[in-house]
C-alpha cells in the first residue's frame, strides 16, 4: 500500500518501469489479501481447507490468480530492466508507456484465466480420483499444470535478463576501460545489478521452490487426507508463508529504498501542509 501511495502521489506513473513496479504491489495486495481469506477459513472451517469444500474455490482461485500475476509481473520487470540497459544494431529499444500499459493488461488477462478454471470446472469436487491433498478440491493435473512451467518461468527468465544485464555493464565498462575514460559509474551499476539481481533469484528460489515440491509430492501422493495430518498441512502452511514473504521483500527489492522513501513522505508531508497553510491564507 506504501508502494501504490507513493507511487500515485509523485506522478512516478509516467515512467514505464514504475507502471510495472505499481502493478507488482497491486499483485502482492491481491496475494497477501486472499492468503488472509484462506487463513481466516483455515481458522474458523479446518476440514474443508484440509478435505476441500465448495467455499474453497473462490480463494484459492483468487490466490493462484494473484500468484501468477506476481510472476508475470517479475519477469516483465526483468525484460523492461534488459531492454532498458541493451543495445540493438543501431538504436536503442525504448520500451514505452503503452508498452508497460498492455504487459499489464495481458499479464492480468492470462492470470485470471489460468486461475479462474477451477471456477469454470477443472475441479475434483465430485471425483474421487485425480484430487489434490493438500490444496483440495483442486485437481492434481490442473496443479501440475499451473506449476511447472510458471515455476520454471520464474526461476529461468530473470536469470537469464540479470546475468544478460550483468554482461552488457561489464563489456562497456572493459570498452571504456580500454580507452582510457573514467568507468566509476559502470563499476557502481553492475555491483548494484548483480546484488539486486542475485537477491531477487534467491527471493524467488526459497518462495516457489516449496510450492513446486509440495505439487510434485502430491502428484506422486497415493495416500489419503487423515495419513498425512498433520505433517503435510504444516508444510503446506509453511509455503504460504514463505510466498507472503515474497510479497513484503518485493517492495523492499524493487522500489523501497527507505532513504528515498522517507524523503518522499516527507515532501508529500510538506506539500500537504503547505497547501493548508495557502487555503488559510
Amino acid at each position: 500500500c506504501t508502494v501504490i501511495f507513493t507511487r500515485l502521489a509523485t506522478r512516478d506513473l509516467h515512467k514505464p518501469i514504475s507502471i510495472l513496479f505499481c502493478n507488482l504491489a497491486v499483485s502482492d495486495l491481491f496475494t497477501s489479501f486472499s492468503g488472509f481469506w484462506i487463513s481466516m477459513l483455515f481458522i474458523t472451517k479446518p476440514d474443508i481447507t484440509i478435505f476441500g469444500s465448495q467455499d474453497m474455490l473462490a480463494p484459492y482461485a483468487l490466490y493462484t490468480t494473484s500468484i501468477l500475476s506476481t510472476i508475470y509481473n517479475l519477469v516483465s520487470i526483468g525484460i523492461e530492466r534488459y531492454l532498458a540497459v541493451a543495445e540493438s544494431m543501431r538504436t536503442r529499444f525504448r520500451v514505452a508507456r503503452n508498452h508497460s500499459i498492455a504487459v499489464v493488461f495481458i499479464s492480468w488477462m492470462l492470470a485470471f484465466f489460468l486461475g479462474c478454471l477451477p471456477l469454470m470446472g477443472w475441479n475434483c469436487l465430485h471425483a474421487g480420483r485425480n484430487i489434490s491433498v493438500l490444496y483440495s478440491p483442486f485437481c492434481v493435473n490442473y496443479l501440475v499444470f499451473i506449476a511447472m512451467p510458471n515455476v520454471a518461468v520464474a526461476f529461468l527468465v530473470p536469470l537469464f535478463t540479470y546475468l544478460r544485464i550483468i554482461i552488457i555493464l561489464r563489456k562497456r565498462k572493459l570498452r571504456m576501460q580500454a580507452c582510457g575514460q573514467a568507468m566509476g559509474t559502470y563499476r557502481s551499476a553492475e555491483t548494484q545489478v548483480a546484488r539486486t539481481s542475485i537477491s531477487i533469484w534467491l527471493l524467488a528460489l526459497v518462495s516457489y521452490a516449496p510450492f513446486l515440491a509440495g505439487v510434485v509430492f502430491d502428484a506422486a501422493n497415493r495416500r489419503c487426507h487423515t495419513d498425512l495430518y498433520p505433517g503435510a498441512y504444516i508444510f503446506r502452511n509453511c509455503t504460504a508463508m514463505l510466498i507472503t514473504i515474497t510479497c513484503l521483500g518485493n517492495p523492499v527489492l524493487y522500489t523501497l529504498r527507505l532513504r528515498a522513501l522517507g524523503a518522499r513522505l516527507k515532501a508529500l508531508r510538506c506539500l500537504s501542509a503547505a497547501r493548508g497553510q495557502a487555503c488559510a491564507i
